[in-house]
């Protein structure tokens, strides 16, 4: 991620907007500089010190480290202290750069293992300091737990250790952003640190980094660049903890809205002229799975409904039993689009939405813009499967390459 140095920031700003004569000339260039540091999208903008310590300098010797791996295992540095090469990569699960990137960093260890070369990857984020809405291109989070189903379902063949808890190691190697990678000699000293190759978009990669740094190393000639920025999201240092709490504050002060509904209306969710995917759950207070997955629904709709998604709850509780669902929908703090049955003859509503249903709850379902169905359940979700399904059927006209990314099963 690209950072710019604080006091120059505002230095900048005040030299443009302190000319009174001038406020559009400010504005033009505070935006120009925006628009040249909002690289990392879906994470926030960064300031040099204030986004972490400062990368490892090149020619520095690795930091020492022993930290848990996914296979149950404690790894340190000196257990690969016969490889020729070291390559500590420093991703993470919720980055969509870092997703593009998992099938080019398992072909690097791939392709390299056989040569002397050892790769191992960090995850340094603090899961707690990853907001709901920075969560809008994933299937998980950060946890431990969670990088060993991502692991799992990507195949990863590389040992993928957490340091979320301490952020110790991370700090003493300074990764700026998910994916950073630092590239050691035999005498395990740093002769490359940045980017794996110059473009997320894998068609569009012209220079190899990291292989073109591995290469000379085996070769022992000079690294050709030992620098290069990395463009991805923002390491989540523990004190972005606090971004996450204010996001919860800022949850809980959204008003709580239930709306009726008619027949019309419902034949028009199941129509979806929306212009987004839509995930419909049909639910009641008395149906007791209803309400376990009901959680599911509010994190799955904090996730990605600042995308082109929504969520709706559908209540099938009469209107007299509104105060109820409101308790319900209160405790929750269900800031979805909330409806409730306009009518006491409800088979008639529910046909209007889907004539096949017989009408038990839970019912969900997910569709596209337009009205196909791409997925319909008359039983408790599996949250993990239903985001990836989510994830893999939003538009990604904001992030090409993303959607492909989970289109693909995980044989890949």
């Amino acid at each position: 991620m690209q950072t710019v140095d604080k006091a120059t920031w505002l230095a900048r700003i005040h030299c443009e907007s302190g000319q009174q004569k001038d406020h559009t000339k400010a504005k033009i260039v505070l935006l120009g500089i925006l628009s040249l540091l909002l690289i990392d999208r879906p994470a926030g903008l960064a300031f040099a010190g204030e986004s972490g310590p400062t990368p490892l300098p090149i020619g520095a010797s690795a930091p020492d480290f022993c930290l848990p791996g996914i296979d149950g295992e404690t790894h340190c540095l000196k257990d690969y202290g016969a490889s020729k090469v070291l390559v500590i990569a420093f991703t993470c699960n919720h980055c969509p750069t870092a997703q593009l990137y998992e099938g080019r960093i398992k072909q690097l260890a791939a392709d390299y293992r056989e040569r002397g070369v050892a790769l191992v990857a960090i995850q340094p984020n603090n899961p707690n300091a990853v907001r709901l809405d920075e969560m809008g291109y994933t299937d998980m989070g950060d946890s431990f737990e969670e990088m060993k189903l991502r692991a799992a379902y990507r195949h990863f063949n590389f040992p993928y250790l957490y340091d979320g808890e301490t952020q110790k190691v991370s700090r003493a190697y300074g990764p700026s952003a998910t994916p950073h990678l630092f590239i050691f000699d035999s005498e395990r000293k740093l002769r490359y640190e940045g980017r794996l190759d110059n473009n997320p978009r894998e068609p569009l990669v012209t220079s190899r980094d990291a292989r073109n740094a591995i290469d000379a190393i085996l070769e022992d000639r000079p690294v050709p660049v030992a620098k290069t920025p990395s463009v991805g999201c923002s390491t989540k240092w523990l004190y972005k903890e606090e971004g996450r709490k204010e996001e919860l504050a800022e949850i809980e002060s959204k008003p709580i809205q239930l709306q009726p509904a008619n027949a019309e209306e419902l034949k028009n969710l199941r129509r979806n002229s929306t212009g987004r995917l839509l995930l419909v759950n049909f639910w009641a207070t008395w149906c007791g799975p209803c309400r376990e997955e009901m959680p599911d629904f509010q994190t799955i709709h904090r996730m990605y409904g600042h995308r082109a998604f929504e969520v709706v709850t559908v209540s099938i509780n009469y209107p007299d039993e509104r105060p109820g669902v409101l308790s319900v929908l209160n405790k929750l703090h269900a800031t979805s689009r909330n409806l409730i049955l306009g009518s006491t003859d409800i088979y008639p509503l529910l046909a209007a939405f889907d004539a096949d249903w017989n009408a038990a709850v839970p019912y969900t379902m997910l569709i596209r813009p337009g009205g196909e169905v791409v997925f319909k359940r008359q039983a408790k979700i599996n949250p993990l499967e239903l985001k990836r399904l989510i994830i893999s059927n939003l538009a990604d006209d904001d992030y090409l390459g993303h959607q492909a990314y989970w289109q693909t099963h995980s044989e890949r």
